[in-house]
């Protein structure tokens, strides 16, 4: 680092009885007091430098032989005042990054300027700053730092601009224009302790994040600064943005959920205060680094956005920042993990474990791409009242050109779909979950994006599990998402012995069960013991019907059908089918509609609901009509 020494006499400064004074041959003739330290100087060496002590002492009306002067309000407290004073009387005094910000401060208060004499503070302190300190990277971040005290000066002598512009400048050239010597990492700075220190330095240097982790010591205020200068250069690439605002998250925000739930396990009114503000800070922190976030897709990782939007939801950041978040990581869903989605819920008026709203909107978000955005967006699902951050005003329409030019790809949809089921797996073991969101969620992703129904039935099964109390017609409705064409050989022999599923469900998986082991050869003395049980029920003898059952038959989905006419005797041995039976009774009377009200797709498989054996017959006819043919 950087320093500067000024002045030749040695430091004869001392204290006696809580009075700070000087040795000299001369009594003092000029008292000072600076925020409770008094100072016995001289006015000579004092006034001939310092314009305004020269002011005060000429209005002054106490005694010629010694005036008294107040300065309560003096830039930098007792330090800075008594390094300028030292100025004065000609000791030596250093001067560093960390005490030159101060010092200029504290000059430009006393008025040290060349007005008054030829080489002041001031005038010595501006060339130090602009030749030595500001052309270091360490000496730069360093007394960027120090602005901290004294923000309003700092700004008005453009101390703090002068400093962010340097280090941007910094960043925006090569690595290799920075010297060695202004490395300020610590990982520099471990490698330069051991034995190839020197190595490991060069090496730093010339990494092309090297400057990253530095930055991250910068409060929330000066790194926002810092970096909107960074990225006004347009030379740096958004993927190291993104590594130098992870690595700033990573610094200033760890355990979050961990210190919420202490706060509020063991928060007292004493601290609840403190609390509050902790909170508040973390949350300023929160939404200025979302802010931050280059609208590049793939800028950051899927991941680290989805531990943003947890961190937002755990304190309560703006709405505005939220849907942010959501929007980008619905840019990337596909990159996403099933615990990554898992954002659990910390508001008092939401039952729910897991925060479905948001997810819900990542996926509308993840669907949305490629397409252009309506004329007035849809309200979001958040409930809670927006309040516009930075980044939602200065790039909401950065974000749309990038969802436009952006389209999800058929992969990516297959991956998200996966994603989805595996995500409902998880979430439906909630008892607070509702239906209709399960269902909701379930109904985003396109029918050709899941190749398979069996992690969807995994889902639907532990959702029932989890919710014993549904109605038979919530159960209904519930299984009308699942496509039992696509299940696997072990998903359907599950789901037909699956106690929970609604009868035609049921049915609907023996017969394409059935169907497709037809259409692979297999004889139909292989079907499933329950289809086996139900024909034998009615009089048809499955042994001699080698007929395979067609392919295209379908089985009614929506309607809500009575099976009156299939009731099993008290000889049938199968329980299961049983209890699905009895189970139906109560829907003689339901009309051919569903719930919703929307007309089966399927009127001809089980359009006469009394007549089991006309039914069943007709279909083994059929069947071996075409058999024959072919």
């Amino acid at each position: 680092m950087k320093f500067m020494k000024l002045g030749s006499r040695p430091d004869t400064f001392y204290t006696a009885e809580s009075v700070r004074t000087i040795s000299s041959e001369v009594s003092s003739d000029l008292i000072i007091q600076v925020k409770g330290t008094r100072y016995l100087l001289h006015k000579f060496p004092l006034l001939s430098k310092c314009l305004r002590l020269q002011r005060l002492c000429s209005e002054s009306s106490d005694s010629p032989q010694r005036q008294i002067v107040q300065l309560p309000d003096f830039p930098g407290g007792v330090d800075a005042f008594e390094l300028c004073a030292k100025f004065c009387y000609g000791i030596t005094i250093t001067l560093s990054a960390y005490n030159i910000a101060t010092a200029r401060c504290a000059a430009e208060y006393l008025q040290m300027t060349e007005d008054l004499e030829k080489g002041n503070l001031a005038y010595k302190l501006e060339v130090f700053l602009n030749s030595c300190i500001l052309n270091g990277w360490k000496d730069s971040i360093v007394t960027l730092q120090t602005t901290k005290a004294l923000p309003l000066w700092s700004e008005e002598l453009a101390i703090t601009s002068r400093c962010i512009e340097a280090i941007a400048s910094k960043v925006l050239s090569h690595p290799s224009k920075v010297s060695l010597s202004q490395s300020h990492s610590r990982r520099v700075r471990d490698d330069v302790s051991s034995c190839n220190g020197t190595e490991s330095l060069r090496h730093k240097s010339t990494t092309k994040g090297w400057w990253a982790e530095d930055l991250a010591d910068l409060r929330i205020d000066l790194y926002w600064r810092t970096m909107i200068a960074i990225k006004s250069g347009g030379k740096t690439p958004s993927n190291l943005i993104g590594d130098a605002l992870k690595i700033y998250a990573s610094r200033w925000l760890p355990n979050i959920r961990k210190n919420v739930n202490v706060k509020r396990e063991s928060e007292s009114d004493s601290d609840s205060d403190s609390a509050s503000e902790v909170t508040s800070k973390h949350r300023l922190l929160l939404e200025s680094i979302v802010s931050l976030l280059p609208v590049e897709k793939g800028a950051v990782s899927c991941s680290f956005l989805l531990k943003l939007l947890k961190a937002a939801t755990i304190l309560n950041a703006s709405a505005s920042s939220k849907v942010d978040l959501a929007t980008r990581v619905g840019l990337q869903l596909e990159e996403a993990t099933v615990n990554d989605l898992l954002i659990r819920s910390v508001s008092d008026t939401n039952d729910m474990m897991n925060e479905v709203d948001l997810v819900m909107t990542i996926l509308e978000q993840f669907m949305l791409q490629g397409q252009s955005p309506p004329t007035s967006p849809p309200r979001s699902r958040l409930t809670i009242e927006r309040r516009r951050s930075r980044s939602a005003e200065n790039i909401n329409f950065e974000f749309q050109e990038s969802r436009r030019s952006s389209s999800a790809s058929h992969s990516s949809k297959l991956k998200v779909a996966k994603l989805v089921d595996r995500y409902l797996q998880e979430v439906g073991r909630d008892v607070n979950l509702p239906l209709s969101k399960f269902i909701a969620i379930a109904e985003t992703i396109p029918e050709f994006a899941r190749l398979d129904h069996d992690d969807l039935y995994r889902a639907i099964d532990i959702y029932l599990k989890a919710h014993p109390e549904l109605s038979k017609s919530e159960r209904k409705r519930l299984c009308r998402i699942l496509d039992c064409k696509k299940l696997s050989m072990e998903a359907c022999m599950h789901a037909a012995q699956n106690e929970l599923l609604p009868l035609r469900v049921v049915v609907q998986v023996l017969f394409f069960e059935q169907a497709r082991a037809a259409a692979s050869g297999d004889k139909v003395t292989d079907m499933p013991s329950n289809i086996k049980a139900l024909l034998t029920a009615h009089g048809i003898d499955p042994s001699k019907n080698k007929a395979p059952l067609s392919t295209t038959t379908s089985i009614q989905a929506d309607d809500n059908w009575s099976v009156s006419g299939f009731k099993t005797p008290k000889s049938t041995r199968n329980p299961t089918l049983r209890m699905k039976l009895a189970e139906d009774d109560l829907d003689e009377n339901v009309g051919p509609r569903d719930e919703l009200g929307r007309t089966s797709r399927f009127k001809g498989l089980l359009s006469l609901p009394t007549q089991p054996k006309r039914m069943f017959s007709k279909l083994w006819a059929t069947n071996r009509s075409a058999t024959e043919k072919h």
